[in-house]
């Protein structure tokens, strides 16, 4: 049996990262956090000419119609150059939402503009990965009411997936919604808080199961977080490793110095193994139905330790350059504390897994 990636997905990878080293640079993704912007046009139309937006979307709709393994190479790479791209809102969660709950017509508006590259969408999912006790988000049908925190890729987004708090997903258009940007550490990701009041929304209802169908929507966004999170630290284990081969002192380099081997060698003992975890996630999501939910909270979770063990590691073989902007390794580091809280900390998601597991 082969457990390694196929030549195409081999390929998928390469194009990426290719485009990535060519359009994506520290000084662009400088530029891009000092303007306060996460979706650099020029980027995003190269990844939209080789039709990263439609990974999920179906050939009848104008898409690729790849796996999610396929979209987690993708969020490797993006992740490893943290790019400033909406991607797992609109490439990721959104098509597999409106795949699952919504109406032949809804699929054949929504995707092909998804597809397309044509639209982006937020997604706030907050009241099923820590929900506001004093404003949870309601439907009446036709319309969503109360609040949403930490809605992701919100900047320039022109409809909104929402979750309700019964599991109800809808579409709302930006108009229809009051945004309040929240400023984290991660320059490279736009979250905010989204407020609704009435607002005028078009529900996915076309599902018999709309709390296993939201389950399924979170668990890809898991799955792909932690693929950011693998990219992120291999970039910042191999810019250690490449720093401890050049920085000298006692007119030696640094590498060759036990402790510093032993920090780099700690980094990639714990990162190598989360690759074939990730992967095995991404592949059960589409082929083991009854591994899917627990390999993706494990994912989630793992990712989660490791990327800030590298992160520390990695700033720590730099010693104080590690520390300077001139590096940019902070970049990296902000990247994987973010994605640690998205769709769940780690503590939330082993929670899940225990309860899935009936251990709680």
């Amino acid at each position: 049996m082969d457990f390694a990636l196929s030549e195409e997905q081999q390929f998928l990878k390469q194009t990426v990262d290719h485009l990535l080293r060519d359009q994506c640079s520290l000084d662009v993704v400088r530029a891009d956090a000092t303007e306060k912007q996460t979706k650099n046009p020029s980027l995003y139309d190269g990844l939209t000419q080789i039709g990263i937006p439609g990974t999920l979307i179906s050939e009848d709709y104008g898409g690729v119609g790849l796996r999610l393994l396929d979209a987690a190479l993708i969020a490797e790479s993006l992740g490893g150059s943290v790019a400033t791209v909406p991607f797992i809102g609109s490439s990721v969660l959104a098509p597999i939402a409106i795949e699952l709950a919504g109406s032949d017509e809804q699929k054949n508006v929504w995707l092909p503009r998804f597809a397309s590259g044509e639209i982006t969408c937020g997604v706030a999912l907050g009241d099923h990965v820590g929900a506001r006790d004093n404003d949870p988000i309601t439907s009446d049908g036709a319309s969503v009411s109360g609040r949403s925190m930490f809605a992701l890729d919100i900047q320039n987004a022109d409809v909104m997936l929402v979750a309700t708090a019964d599991c109800e997903l809808h579409l709302v258009e930006r108009s229809e919604v009051e945004l309040k940007p929240l400023y984290t550490i991660d320059k490279t990701r736009s979250v905010g808080e989204l407020v609704f009041e009435k607002s005028s929304s078009e529900p996915l209802s076309s599902t018999s199961d709309p709390s296993g169908t939201l389950a399924k929507v979170i668990d890809a966004g898991r799955v792909v977080v932690a693929a950011d999170t693998l990219g992120a630290g291999q970039t910042m284990l191999d810019k250690a490793v490449a720093y401890a081969g050049e920085r000298q002192q006692f007119n030696r380099v640094i590498g060759s110095f036990q402790a510093v081997k032993h920090m780099c060698a700690e980094m990639a003992a714990e990162l190598e193994p989360c690759r074939s975890l990730v992967w095995y996630a991404a592949h059960a999501y589409d082929a083991i139905p009854e591994d899917a939910r627990l390999t993706a909270c494990h994912a989630k979770a793992h990712l989660a330790e490791v990327g800030r063990f590298v992160a520390r590691k990695a700033t720590e073989v730099h010693g104080g350059m590690g520390f300077t902007d001139l590096l940019g390794l902070h970049y990296w580091f902000k990247r994987i504390e973010l994605n640690r809280q998205l769709l769940g900390t780690p503590e939330f998601v082993r929670n899940e897994a225990a309860k899935m597991q009936g251990w709680v």
